[in-house]
């Protein structure tokens, strides 16, 4: 599956920005043709500015759509994002009409040249120029309804969050304020990353950590679980399959503190609900905020705690079992995606004449 850059979406341009930008660079090619003859010399500048125009236009157009994520390459879990942000069909029918004006432009070129070719005076040719630079801005003008979407649409899609669905994900699920993104960043390696969320008006919170130079993937869940299941709108319920669709395990936190404002008879129902929702992955219920507990719940296996770190690297550890991405089962076969070192690749009797030279030497 392709990872998505989301940042890396270029810049879109305005459907004038486009027309100015063509035209410019046009007019500069014209000034580059040298002929003594007049005749001749004016006919290669419209052809030399026609072709100019139409291919920056052209590599323009098709820019765009070669470094948008291509849907049917995506996880389940992006094409839910997109589909949740801007909306798939939206999507697809604006980059198609992107493909076919790119397409339409070259063609209208081949068409111009063709025909200023057949022309016999100074004057026809200036009139085919000036025609192919109608029927191209006409072009142009035509999709800029899909133009515009798709300029708006890359100021939603650049603050999306990019998941490696090769590596293990683990979801972080439960009411608010019972220490989700605490939780993340006490696991996390570095400093989590703050995403926007096409599903509700909070961020979403990434992080991650290494094992055997594997990195494990902490998304958390931001207003998707906060409600019963029939207040929940459309765009939450695919905010729901979503993360359905990533998660190798999902961590279900529980703050028998209620310092966070849900009582814990709440927090019960929507484990349940949670347990009842989400039957493919294991799920394992954690006890958040173990520095401020009064009274440690009977049932209460795993006990956190970010402030003091209690419970962290005990957590870390049992979720690494759980998934057991990097178990082996064949001792001949490395796991799936395990990263390999160039170095290692050395055939076994090179390493073997190594260490009987070493021997030798000692």
């Amino acid at each position: 599956m392709a990872i998505p850059q989301w940042r890396s979406i270029p810049t879109v341009l305005y459907p004038q920005e486009i027309l100015d930008k063509a035209f410019r660079k046009a007019s500069k090619q014209s000034d580059l043709v040298e002929d003594p003859d007049k005749y001749h010399r004016v006919r290669k500048q419209m052809v030399r500015m026609i072709q100019s125009a139409s291919d920056t236009i052209d590599s323009t157009l098709r820019n765009w759509v070669d470094k948008w994520p291509s849907l049917n390459a995506l996880s389940e879990f992006d094409r839910a994002l997109i589909d949740a942000a801007v909306g798939n069909d939206d999507y697809r029918r604006s980059l198609g009409a992107i493909q076919w004006a790119a397409e339409r432009v070259r063609k209208i070129s081949g068409e111009s040249e063709s025909k200023i070719l057949r022309l016999r005076d100074i004057e026809s040719f200036h009139e085919a120029r000036r025609h192919a630079y109608g029927r191209i801005s006409s072009i142009v003008h035509q999709i800029s309804p899909q133009i515009l979407w798709l300029g708006e649409a890359r100021d939603i899609l650049r603050k999306l969050p990019s998941v490696d669905p090769d590596e293990p994900v683990i979801v972080v699920a439960g009411s608010p304020n019972v220490g989700k993104s605490a939780l993340i960043g006490a696991l996390s390696s570095g400093e989590p990353e703050v995403a926007a969320y096409p599903f509700t008006t909070k961020q979403l919170h990434l992080g991650h950590f290494l094992h055997r130079r594997r990195s494990y993937q902490m998304v958390d869940t931001p207003g998707l679980l906060d409600r019963p299941m029939d207040e929940r709108n459309l765009i939450e319920m695919q905010a729901i399959a979503a993360l359905e669709n990533i998660g190798d395990i999902l961590v279900v936190l529980i703050d028998a503190s209620e310092s966070g404002g849900s009582s814990l008879n709440e927090q019960q129902n929507l484990l349940d609900e949670i347990k009842s929702l989400v039957t493919e992955r294991p799920i394992l219920v954690v006890h958040s905020k173990s520095d401020i507990l009064k009274e440690i719940p009977e049932d209460a296996e795993n006990l956190i705690s970010t402030v003091t770190g209690e419970g962290i690297e005990e957590l870390r550890n049992i979720l690494i079992d759980i998934i057991g991405a990097d178990k082996i089962n064949n001792p001949l076969i490395l796991p799936e995606n395990w990263h390999i070192e160039e170095n290692s690749l050395e055939p076994l009797g090179t390493r073997y004449e190594i260490e009987k030279r070493r021997e030798m030497d000692n």
